[in-house]
């Protein structure tokens, strides 16, 4: 709510850890927490891959992830990274040499699941193509693929388990003397991830990639995932995440946005508060709130949004936001702007009215800040 003072009851600690860059974008450190989704697609389709990592770049995704299990999806991954207008990490399954040949074609990063990758020496083969290419490596472990020798040492998954294998395949990497890490410790279940993801918090300084592995569809992988990467993330715990959701990857990095937004750890974008409707809406609440986020998702500049069907609550709600919207009575409902009551408009052009005062509002503010930016440059 950018007319409102931070308070500070509403302030997170991160945790501090060291900071890597994957590609253009920096993890770790005091870096904004970046959001990242993977590709559904085949990789050897070029042309449907890279559409697909464009329009999740369009959505705000910093990072993307695509899935390169054979020579087929290496080879294309050249002309994708290419075409892309983010950091492309590769996903490598089984075989190190799909790793080697994805570092040669571009990929920014590198993740690797110790479980699968194989011996020690295949790591280390995988570390110098990293380190030739300029790529960091995320160390992933998974619940579903912890090695063998730790399955029978500690009977199942479990977060002591978890945090072992990270921390070999920490060792690992820094005994080739390389440092360009960041390490996940993913589970399908929320109390097994998060109860890994704080140990392994206190033991490592590594940058920390959240998520909640095959969360599931898009309304239970949401659920999931807010309560799992939220209560980590209000623990100061995470440097960037990936919601994981049987869904559109778009989805995934809406989804991403808007848990981080929840808890004020980056802001993009208009974040709608809006009533859930009942008898005492002076107009459909719920369709409108659906035209305006299709209509209002070009907008990357954050601002708050308040669509309010009744004055019991609207006056009370818009007082909080940038513009506000409360239904009235006799087909009309009141405007607000920064907070107080502005003028009143007809319910049949409140929606293009309210997308003309935050299109204006943001290019209002996109000025403000290029000024701003330009005198400080002229005074440095």
């Amino acid at each position: 709510m950018s007319h409102n003072p931070i308070r500070p009851w509403r302030s997170i600690e991160r945790r501090v850890s060291r900071q890597i860059r994957v590609g253009k974008v920096l993890v770790g450190g005091d870096a904004p927490i970046s959001v990242q989704t993977m590709t559904n697609t085949i990789t050897s389709d070029v042309a449907a891959t890279i559409e697909q990592v464009q329009r999740c770049a369009v959505a705000g995704a910093d990072i993307v992830r695509i899935s390169t299990p054979d020579e087929d999806a290496t080879r294309a991954l050249r002309e994708i990274v290419a075409e892309s207008p983010v950091p492309i990490v590769a996903d490598i399954h089984f075989h190190y040499k799909r790793a080697i040949e994805a570092a040669e074609a571009g990929a920014a990063c590198l993740r690797i699941n110790p479980g699968n990758i194989g011996s020690a020496d295949r790591v280390r083969e995988v570390v110098k193509a990293a380190k030739d290419h300029g790529c960091s490596i995320r160390i992933g472990v998974n619940a579903g693929s912890l090695e063998k020798h730790l399955l029978d040492k500690y009977g199942e998954p479990c977060p002591a388990a978890m945090v072992e294998s990270g921390l070999d395949h920490i060792k690992l990497l820094q005994d080739n003397d390389f440092h360009e890490f960041k390490i996940s410790v993913k589970a399908s279940d929320v109390f097994l991830a998060a109860a890994a993801y704080q140990e392994l918090a206190q033991v490592t300084d590594a940058p920390i990639h959240l998520g909640i592995t095959e969360a599931g569809g898009l309304v239970s992988g949401t659920v999931k995932s807010a309560i799992g990467l939220g209560n980590l993330l209000w623990m100061g715990i995470g440097d960037t995440i990936r919601v994981s959701l049987s869904a559109d990857p778009v989805e995934e990095v809406k989804v991403g946005f808007e848990i981080l937004k929840s808890l004020g750890l980056r802001h993009r974008g208009v974040t709608i508060i809006s009533c859930p409707s009942c008898a005492r809406q002076g107009f459909d609440v719920i369709k409108t709130v659906a035209a305006l986020e299709e209509r209002l998702a070009h907008v990357t500049t954050s601002m708050s949004l308040s669509i309010i069907g009744c004055v019991v609550n609207g006056p009370g709600e818009a007082l909080m936001t940038d513009i506000g919207f409360t239904g009235g009575g006799a087909g009309k409902g009141m405007v607000y702007l920064a907070g107080r009551q502005h003028h009143t408009m007809g319910n049949d052009q409140m929606i293009d009215h309210i997308v003309e005062l935050v299109e204006n509002k943001a290019a209002e503010i996109e000025a403000t800040a290029a000024a701003e930016s330009a005198g400080a440059a002229a005074a440095e």
